[in-house]
């Protein structure tokens, strides 16, 4: 095994073990949730994520590290795929494979997306399976590679609905620099494999109103009357900070010097439309960080063989500082030695203190002798049924109407709300103010939450006892 396979397996091993360090975020605790309720759809995403879930603990049991496992491996696959992406799109610069992966792995997102599993993690390695499978297809001109392609992206789409983004540039290259692929069967076909991997997506959207549709369609939308440049400088510093500084600077360039290489095309037609789409998006609401990370696969193969020479000296300080900025990031999220406060800490907002408050909210419970524990908030709700495995916990909110999931329990409950939900009354009717609660980390405080004493009732929202 040559030296780039052993960093790529001694990096996976280190993720591995991240995995069973770092506490449970709400969102991955949801998305168990998804996991125990499997269906073809959910509100917020495409399913593939539960599947990921239900994989992984199928084999290592329901544990952080059961939920996370695909995460690390199928990321190190997606490392192999832009590996050899690399080396059949550039052959005259057989560097350039390694480089891609090296880049694409220092970068922050990547590595979060290795260790916390979310729906953009199984999009993120089917994005690069698909980048790989047109390399394949770039560099052979065998149109069978486009049944490969086909799939590939059905099973992106079938991670997350960003995913039509590669469609969008699959079109375009086509369009504009491979019209001779109009003329070859297995292109459609290709094509018509990608749409019957997702349709069962559709279908289930269709049974249920197309709320899914709805719901991510809608978020294209405009989030402040007169917003100027805020979410523009938002995103750009955003993905400096997420890509790293100058693994972003060498992804910039190397996008812009795509007319250097006959490759070069296709890397710049599935980067830029979602780069435009992102921008544009910006002037009227704000952006996630971890959006526009899709892109950044064909941009690392960019900067590693589109770029001259004299690009070449950027390459090793952008790793090291990438790997030195992962490192510090996962110290800070596992340890917290640095005593910041949650707005200039997100690992302390998302994963700081849940065991230490979770165990105050079950001492609270016991004492007043509450049959269940509630929450509105559906990550909460995850924190809580994982974290106290054989106490009934019920999530109360209207997205629990798409899961086949068994009612509460006819008893008096214990209902945590955050603080940060405001002044207004809880969404469980007739709930009674019992006291409050804080989840902290090293005595810095993450948040705060108020107790009310409930009971389940008719008319209230659609509320479900969690697996």
């Amino acid at each position: 095994m040559n030296p780039w396979g052993w960093a790529l397996l001694a990096l996976t091993a280190a993720r591995l073990a991240a995995t069973a360090v770092l506490p449970l975020a709400p969102d991955e605790a949801y998305y168990r949730i998804w996991s125990r309720a499997l269906a073809w759809g959910y509100l917020d995403h495409p399913p593939m994520v539960a599947a990921w879930i239900r994989a992984g603990t199928l084999v290592f049991g329901d544990t952080a590290f059961g939920l996370r496992v695909m995460g690390p491996v199928g990321l190190g696959l997606a490392s192999l795929a832009l590996w050899d992406a690399g080396r059949r799109l550039f052959p005259e610069r057989p560097e350039a494979g390694v480089w891609a992966a090296a880049l694409f792995n220092t970068t922050l997102f990547v590595n979060a997306g290795a260790v916390l599993v979310t729906p953009d993690t199984p999009q993120m390695v089917f994005w690069c399976l698909s980048l790989w499978a047109l390399a394949r297809l770039h560099a052979s001109q065998d149109g069978r590679w486009w049944l490969a392609v086909g799939g590939m992206a059905g099973l992106t789409l079938l991670s997350k609905y960003t995913a039509v983004l590669l469609g969008a540039g699959i079109v375009l290259w086509v369009v504009l620099a491979a019209r001779h692929w109009l003329r070859d069967w297995r292109l459609w076909v290709g094509g018509l494999l990608a749409v019957a991997v997702f349709a069962p997506v559709i279908a289930w959207n269709a049974a249920h109103g197309w709320a899914s549709f709805a719901k991510q369609g809608g978020r294209a939308g405009t989030e402040a009357t007169h917003p100027g440049l805020r979410f523009v400088w938002e995103l750009l510093g955003g993905q400096i900070g997420l890509a790293t500084p100058l693994v972003f600077l060498l992804c910039v360039a190397g996008v812009a010097a795509f007319r250097r290489r006959p490759a070069g095309g296709l890397l710049a037609a599935l980067v830029l439309p979602g780069a435009a789409l992102f921008l544009w998006q910006s002037f009227g609401s704000r952006v996630q960080g971890n959006w526009p990370a899709i892109l950044y696969p064909a941009a690392c193969l960019a900067a590693a063989g589109c770029l001259g020479p004299g690009w070449d000296r950027w390459r090793r300080p952008a790793v090291g500082l990438g790997l030195t900025l992962v490192v510090l990031g996962f110290v800070q999220a596992a340890w917290g030695p640095l005593p910041l406060p949650r707005r200039q800490d997100p690992s302390l907002a998302r994963l700081g203190g849940w065991p230490g408050f979770v165990a105050e909210v079950e001492a609270a419970r016991r004492a007043g002798g509450y049959g269940f524990i509630a929450a509105e908030e559906y990550g909460l709700a995850g924190e809580l049924a994982f974290l106290l495995p054989g106490v009934p916990v019920v999530a109360i909110s209207d997205r629990w109407k798409f899961f086949d999931l068994a009612p509460p329990p006819a008893v008096t409950g214990l209902l945590v709300r955050s603080e940060r939900r405001g002044e207004g009354p809880p969404l469980w009717p007739g709930a009674v103010p019992e006291g409050g609660v804080t989840r902290a980390r090293n005595g810095i405080e993450a948040e705060a939450y108020r107790l009310y004493r409930v009971t389940p009732r008719e008319g209230m929202p659609p509320a479900a006892l969690l697996p």
